[in-house]
């Protein structure tokens, strides 16, 4: 027994270690999106649901010793994916198609290893339940969950900040090879002695007939919507929430934590584990309420901790809910493999419809609102079709009633939402990178200009006048006084070349003078559209643009150099950390495009990290010096900034333009991040 639970503790801890090691090696060569993290988990899911599809078939249709045979052979030939470094030549051409190029890059890289991972845990429960038939198998799954819920949570503390990527994937690799001997063991063990004794004949005697197609698709339906809502959540709180590093980590918490608690069935528990409806249905309703009704009132009312609290705990009720009734469903171990099977495929049919199909047929993200519909309509049919079971003829009809009702509330909410999303919008559109909104915002005072603003979820991208003589006064972060625009002031009285690396609105480049020239590099096309078609910078501005699509510093790598006398990195979107454009390894191919006496500004304006003293000791390891400024102007139309120059040049530091330069405090322990070391965990506020 013990060799049977070892092997499915280790495959499901190194199941869900690989996610983020291989995740964080391919982030910075297709622009270190939040996206890109998406993509990984449709593959994931997919590669989830091959490997069910697999367990399935070879337990029904293979002999024991066929299937020891298989299994090890399969697990042989995966060793030569070691160790699981992705091959540089995957990094993408400028129009590359991004989703189709992760998809095969992760194949080539860990796709073997990771397809038998996901074969492990309905297998080696199939192998357990043949050579113990009376044991509790279902709570080697809760086991799995258990092991995946610490490869999750180890990571960002623990493994991140003590090793590099190069030592994590070999770390992981030593790991598989251990993996790798278990399982073959687990195979061969089940396969000895191999026969009908009483405990199985008894066993085989409950299992009751099979399972029909109305219990197929109550798994289905349950599972899938456990995923929908998990990635649902997700997205909101990232997105439209806070752009707090490491918060999409509590979603996916809570839901591995709603399958350990339903499925562990030890001594004093039913089918349902902790799961009772008696509680969690009256807490659902309630919860899918108040997240439609937050959902919809986006005045503010509530804080970030308010938010997060409300969406993580409906998040959590819905899917004890989800699960729970899965556990009460399941069938006995001769099916358990179908179980697993039907359960992968609702959730690989959550995750596709969220991450391919959403973005496709949305223009925003509807998927939160339609969540919360399905859930509350689920929760309903379920109450009605268990009446029977209630006290009393009111509440037999009452509580449906009263179910269904509390659904309609949810959906008129949800209504008034998606007319709150399009509301003075005259942009809505949604990319692979994420949703944009182009916003009218009508006059603010006496004399104020109406104005127009880009929005990328929580993140406001610049925004601009829309009377015609006040276009091209740049504002929002790019005030007079802000660091940025005092760097570009030192090198006036002569033709200037600047790069922008994160074009936004181009605001920048209204600071631009006849003989100036600006190239750009924006990783979104759809963002280049709405600054041309929706903005008037680009096309008012009096210096020469240029612009280049695709993740700025793989294409600085490929340029010749440029000779700049100012760099600008300020790509940072709604949710996510490019930590591969704050490297030494980025800096070097920043700095070979500077001309003599140069600057590279950083704006690293946030609420949730400290990126100043990560700067500060990339240029010091680098042999440059990190200048940090501060701003709070008093006027609105100017919003509170920090940058920081990096640069060479002793003039530039000592002018007086930057003598209110603030001293940049260390963080104890904080290296110099490159690109195969770096440590978000450390620089979060």
């Amino acid at each position: 027994m013990i060799l049977f639970a070892a092997t499915v503790f280790t495959s499901a801890f190194l199941l869900f270690l690989v996610q983020p090691i291989i995740a964080k090696q391919i982030l910075p060569w297709f622009g270190g999106t939040a996206a890109v993290w998406t993509t990984c988990m449709v593959f994931f899911q997919l590669v989830l649901l091959a490997g069910y599809a697999y367990s399935d078939a070879v337990s029904r249709k293979l002999a024991p010793r066929a299937q020891a045979i298989l299994h090890t052979a399969l697990l042989m030939a995966s060793l030569a994916f070691l160790p699981i470094l992705a091959d540089e030549s995957w990094k993408p051409d400028p129009d590359t198609e991004p989703g189709g190029r992760i998809l095969l890059l992760l194949a080539a890289t860990i796709g073997l290893p990771y397809f038998l991972l996901s074969t492990t845990g309905p297998l080696v429960q199939a192998w357990f339940a043949r050579s113990f038939p009376s044991g509790t198998v279902y709570r080697l799954f809760a086991l799995s969950n258990l092991a995946s819920l610490l490869a999750l949570i180890a990571y960002p503390p623990v493994i991140e900040p003590a090793s590099t990527l190069a030592a994590q994937a070999w770390g992981w690799s030593a790991l598989y090879v251990l993996f790798a001997a278990l399982c073959a063991a687990s195979a061969w063990k089940a396969t000895r002695g191999h026969r009908e004794t009483p405990a199985t004949a008894a066993a085989n005697a409950e299992a009751g007939p099979a399972p029909g197609p109305g219990a197929y698709l109550m798994w289905f339906s349950l599972s899938a919507l456990g995923s929908l809502m998990l990635l649902a959540i997700t997205s909101h709180i990232t997105q439209n929430v806070a752009s707090v590093p490491f918060l999409w980590i509590v979603p996916l918490v809570l839901y591995l934590l709603s399958f350990i608690l339903v499925f562990d069935v030890g001594t004093g528990r039913d089918r349902s584990g902790w799961y009772s409806r008696i509680w969690a249905l009256p807490a659902l309703f309630a919860l899918l309420a108040g997240m439609a009704y937050f959902l919809f009132n986006n005045s503010g009312v509530m804080d970030i901790r308010s938010s997060v609290a409300l969406y993580s705990a409906g998040l959590f009720v819905a899917c004890m809910f989800c699960h729970g009734e899965l556990a009460a469903m399941r069938p006995a171990p001769k099916y358990l493999t179908r179980f697993y099977l039907i359960i992968s495929l609702g959730g690989a049919a959550g995750g596709l419809f969220v991450s391919l199909i959403a973005p496709r047929i949305f223009d925003s993200y509807l998927e939160l609102p339609l969540a919360l519909v399905a859930c509350g309509l689920l929760a309903a049919w379920l109450t009605w079709r268990t009446r029977m079971a209630m006290p009393s003829p009111v509440a037999r009809i009452g509580v449906p009633a009263v179910a269904l009702a509390i659904t309609g509330v949810v959906g008129w909410l949800s209504l008034e939402y998606l007319s709150y999303i399009h509301q003075n919008a005259l942009v809505v559109t949604r990319s692979f990178y994420g949703t944009l909104r182009v916003k009218e915002h009508p006059r603010g005072g006496a004399e104020e200009s109406p104005t127009r603003s880009l929005v990328h979820g929580v993140i406001n991208h610049g925004w601009q006048y829309t009377d015609s003589e006040l276009r091209m006064k740049p504002i929002s972060y790019f005030g007079p006084s802000s660091g940025i625009a005092r760097a570009l002031d030192y090198y006036s009285g002569r033709p200037r070349r600047v790069g922008i690396v994160g074009l936004g609105v181009g605001v920048f480049t209204a600071w631009g003078e006849p003989g100036d020239s600006f190239r750009i590099y924006e990783l979104d096309p759809e963002v280049v559209k709405i600054a041309r078609e929706q903005f008037w910078f680009l096309s008012g501005s009096k210096a020469k643009i240029e612009v280049v699509i695709g993740d700025g510093r793989l294409n600085l790598e490929r340029d010749l150099p440029q000779k700049f006398d100012l760099l600008s990195v300020d790509a940072f979107s709604s949710g996510s950390i490019p930590i591969h454009l704050l490297t030494r390894e980025a800096l070097r191919a920043y700095r070979r495009h500077l001309a003599p006496g140069g600057v590279i500004v950083y704006n690293v304006t946030n609420r949730f990290v400290r990126l100043a003293p990560v700067l500060k000791l990339v240029a010091e390891a680098e042999g440059m010096q990190a200048i940090r400024i501060s701003d709070s102007p008093s006027e609105d139309k100017y919003s509170g900034t920090e940058y920081v120059l990096v640069t060479a040049n002793e003039q530039l530091a000592a002018d007086k333009r930057f003598a209110d330069a603030e001293k940049i405090e260390a963080i104890p322990g904080l290296k110099p991040w490159t690109d195969s070391f770096n440590n978000l965990f450390k620089v979060v506020k």
